[in-house]
């Protein structure tokens, strides 16, 4: 069957030479693909493969960006560790995403029962989804996908928290506990149409609150549970390879164009200014930040300036659309600051042990973000808010939104770790393992000769 008719400057600009006659008009080329069935009318093309990119960048993201920043960060005897807790966690999520996930999240009632907080079971393995559906004017395999990416990297985020001291087992268990328990119904609660805090009008445009707040509360919660890794405050615990910290920020700035510009849906102005603001907010951050530890302690590191641009990625994530690129410098400026106290001062006054500084950067810099949404999106302030925006109201509603994702998710994560340390009789390793190392106690390998 026909599905697509391309003119001759497209399709054969490239077989001219080829041809016998040549000046003469070639007519259009029919290209049908076997098995194929029409592109529905109701389907952009255009945004369709700017979702397919977007969808690629995201996985970026995690695999292999997360990955190389988190493994880069702890000691050289974990680094397999956190790359494997990463990667495997990836895979977790895919799956449960496709099994019960996505219709937890985006599938239900309009109203009623329990649709303003979670969905229904009504799309299992996407049984009411297959490559006819529409969402908009995307296929809705395309969304599934987009969505996906999401739950994926909010779950290995967590990771960050409890590295080099938690059983591999366990981490893969609470992630899946987690992501059932609490992912999904902020995620629900934010971005389904019958969900609470959309019903109420929060703003979060690529998940401030769902990705951010969420994973740095429960990686909060998780290490405070956990315990504080052997030696923690009494001897320096120091980054192994800041080259591969700064490998993996570059890939998490990069993949962070499809998780801000990808969430308008759509290859138009909005996702135009999402981009750019994914390009000034965490400059603006790393910059301040760097700026900011040289006032305060006397030198600008190069593991700050990289904290500070994931900082700046962090507080535009929930404003990226609604944001104008003044308020996002601005943004990206106060979350690279911020979040340089978060981990410099509060962490040590308070003495958890959260190993890569989850909460400090995406917990802070996500509230940061979702309360700053409310400033930045005023349309006196160059933002893209409604006529008639009322910023007190935003800004109580942006609290309230904070609030649940805080409880929610904190709440979540502890009932979480109590069952994992039940499931396998404590969720560290033996002290000797982790003095060796998890890359040799839980793999039987080493990184490096």
């Amino acid at each position: 069957m026909k599905i697509a008719t391309l003119p001759r400057s497209a399709a054969l600009a490239f077989l001219l030479p080829l041809l016998p006659a040549f000046g003469q008009e070639t007519p259009p080329l029919d290209i049908v693909l076997p098995g194929a069935g029409p592109i529905p009318a109701a389907i952009d093309s255009g945004d369709t493969a700017w979702m397919l990119v977007s969808t690629i960048l995201v996985i970026l993201m995690t695999i292999p960006g997360l990955a190389l920043f988190y493994g880069g960060l702890v000691r050289a005897k974990n680094i397999l560790s956190v790359l494997t807790q990463v990667f495997a966690g990836f895979c977790l999520i895919a799956l449960l995403w496709v099994a019960y996930g996505y219709s937890l999240a985006f599938s239900g009632p309009a109203a009623g029962g329990l649709s303003a907080f979670i969905g229904d079971f009504s799309n299992l393995f996407l049984g009411a989804v297959g490559p006819d559906a529409i969402a908009g004017n995307l296929p809705e395999l395309v969304f599934v996908c987009f969505q996906l990416t999401f739950a994926c990297i909010t779950a290995t985020l967590v990771v960050g928290g409890i590295a080099e001291r938690m059983k591999f087992g366990a981490v893969l268990a609470f992630l899946a506990i987690w992501f059932t328990f609490s992912y999904l119904p902020i995620a629900h609660m934010v971005w389904s149409e019958a969900g609470l805090l959309f019903t109420m009008g929060a703003l979060d445009f690529a998940g401030g609150t769902v990705v951010h707040i969420n994973s740095g509360v429960a990686a909060l919660v998780a290490a405070i549970v956990l315990g504080p890794r052997l030696g923690y405050l009494r001897e320096p615990i120091a980054p192994h390879n800041l080259v591969f910290v700064f490998v993996g920020a570059c890939l998490l700035w990069v993949g962070w164009f499809g998780f801000n510009a990808g969430s308008a849906l759509a290859a138009d102005g909005a996702a135009a200014q999402a981009f750019l603001n994914t390009i000034t907010a965490p400059a603006a951050a790393a910059l301040a930040w760097a700026l900011a530890e040289r006032i305060a302690r006397g030198h600008a590191s190069a593991l700050g300036a990289f904290s500070g641009a994931v900082a700046g990625l962090v507080a535009i994530t929930p404003a990226a659309g609604f944001s104008g690129t003044i308020g996002a410098i601005g943004l990206g400026a106060i979350a690279g600051i911020v979040c340089l106290w978060a981990v410099v001062s509060l962490r040590p006054l308070l003495g958890y042990d959260d190993s890569l500084d989850v909460f400090g950067i995406h917990g802070v810099g996500g509230i940061v973000g979702a309360l700053g949404t409310a400033i930045v999106a005023h349309p006196a302030l160059g933002g893209f808010g409604e006529a008639g925006y009322a910023l007190d109201a935003q800004l109580l509603i942006q609290l309230l939104a904070v609030l649940v994702a805080i409880l929610w998710s904190g709440v979540v994560a502890f009932i979480a770790m109590m069952i994992v340390k039940a499931l396998f009789g404590g969720a560290r390793i033996a002290p000797a393992g982790e003095s060796d190392g998890l890359d040799l106690t839980t793999h039987g390998e080493r990184a490096y000769n």
